[in-house]
Order: structure tokens, then sequence, then C-alpha cells
């Protein structure tokens, strides 16, 4: 019988746009969650799994909370966030000591806060100036453990690993050696062309859209073509994406064809369209 070592899932919780995507590559080494600036851009709960000599830890990055809800995705984002707290092992509650604690951040503070799990606050952006430093850290005393990184520039991970591991339970693996994520081809390639739109394109049409891939082959000369949509939920916004002469799909596309091509080493075709689709977001899971 094989040896049992630690094995657990950790969830990355917190308020919008405080890294957790980043922290979630970072720690994986490899990116397999999109970042932006914008909120809204993680919609799944994606896991990322560490393989180490100690055992296994499966990190889980979560939507962020949000205080205002003016839509049915937005509304689904919270569940989906909420969800992900329901049997896990650990939880990372990641904040940004450059924002003043608002509303968004106290309410995400109050679910961390009932669980009776361990819990380690994960200060993060420890590479900039931050002013409202202390407002977190007056919450130290409800937490196992309170570290410092900087999940873009790879600072602090390893305590931050060693840490987990030492919380986690003994117990049986949850993937197999080989795998580092629960994301299937498919999706990766739709979140990395999401990616695209949302950084490409004015603060509000990205909340509108999401990207919908329809075919993946690879030709006789190598070269994998990708047929993919966005979709977006109204014509104004198909005109605004697609930009005057075709100039902002075609930028949105040469940038997802850059990045897949610099990660999969292969030439790839983007075949790239826009589409009205209005209720998208009632079929979104």
């Amino acid at each position: 019988m094989a040896e049992l070592k630690k094995s657990g899932l950790v969830v990355l919780g917190g308020r919008s746009n405080v890294g957790k995507s980043t922290l979630l590559n970072s720690l994986i080494g490899t990116k397999i969650a999109i970042t932006t600036s914008k909120p809204q851009t993680t919609r799944h709960v994606i896991q990322g799994v560490i393989h180490d000599p100690r055992g296994q830890i499966v990190f889980a990055d979560t939507p962020g909370i949000f205080k205002q809800v003016p839509d049915r995705l937005t509304a689904k984002l919270n569940e989906k966030a909420r969800d992900a707290l329901d049997g896990i092992d650990a939880v990372l509650y990641v904040v940004d000591p450059t924002r003043h604690v608002g509303d968004e951040e106290e309410a995400v503070h109050r679910m961390v806060k009932a669980l009776k799990i361990p819990k380690i606050m994960v200060i993060n952006k420890s590479d900039l100036r931050r002013p409202y430093i202390d407002e977190y850290l007056a919450w130290s005393d409800e937490f196992t453990l309170v570290l410092e990184v900087s999940a873009l520039n790879n600072r602090g991970l390893k305590p931050l690993i060693d840490a987990v591991m030492d919380l986690l339970p003994i117990g049986v693996p949850l993937y197999p050696d080989n795998q580092i994520t629960n994301i299937e081809n498919k999706f990766w390639l739709e979140e990395l062309i999401r990616e695209k739109v949302f950084t490409g394109l004015y603060e509000e049409i990205p909340y509108s859209t999401t990207v919908q891939v329809e075919e993946t082959s690879r030709r006789e000369d190598g070269t994998v073509y990708i047929k993919a949509s966005v979709l977006t939920t109204a014509p104004r916004y198909k005109k605004m994406i697609i930009g005057s002469g075709a100039s902002k799909i075609r930028g949105i596309g040469r940038a997802a064809r850059k990045e897949l091509e610099l990660v999969t080493g292969d030439k790839i075709y983007l075949d790239l369209d826009v589409q009205v689709d209005e209720r998208w977001a009632d079929r979104f899971e």
C-alpha cells in the first residue's frame, strides 16, 4: 500500500481584484487562470495542483465577491464563490493593502471569519506601497497565520506553500501525478481569448461578453486552427467590439494568437468573429 502523505483542498478567497488568479498562477508555476485589472475576470472555480514530496495541495481560485449585484451574472459569480468554501481543508484569504477596507471587503471578511478551518491571511503586493495594511493586520488574531507575498514577483511563495502543507491532513491525492489543473483545453482557450477581450476593450463592454470555441484542428502544415466567437448581448456592443475597420477585433485576435503561440509552441490560425446572443448569461454555469 502506498504511503499516505499530506493532501487537501485550499481555496483562495477574497474580494475582486486582490490578485487571487495571479497568485494561483505563481504558486503552480504556469498560467492556468486568466488575469486582468478589471473585476469579474474570474468566472469559474479553477483548480491548480502542487505536487510535492510531502504531498499534494489543490488550490482553488474563486470569483471575487461583489457587494453590488446589478445583474444575473454577478449573482451567479457570488454564488460560485460562496459554494467554493464548502468542504475545504483550509482557506487563503487574499487581501490587497493598497485598497481601503470597504463594504465589499467587510462582506468577504465575515464569510471567512465564520469558517471553522485553518485560515491564512495572505497580504499581497508586498512590492508596492501599502497605505492600508494596518486595517488588515487588525484582523490578525482571527487567523492561523498571516503572511506577506508578492504574487506578481513570486515573493514569499515558498513560506506560504510550507505553511499550507503543514496545515493539511494526511490523505489520498486528489489528482494524478501528471495533472496540474482541472480545466480542459477548450475552456483554457476560451478563457485566454476572453482575457484579451477584457484588456482590449472599453470599460463597460467586457462584462457583456463571453467566448465560445467552436472548432480546433491541426492542419497538414502543422498549424493549429481555432474557430471562436465573442458573444455579446447587444448589437451596439458588437459594433464596438469589432471597431472601426475591424481594428478592435483584429487587435484582440493578434494578442490572443501571440500568447497562444508563446505558450503552446505551435503556429496558430485564430478565426475570430463576434455574435450577438442576448441570453448567454442565462446559460452560464
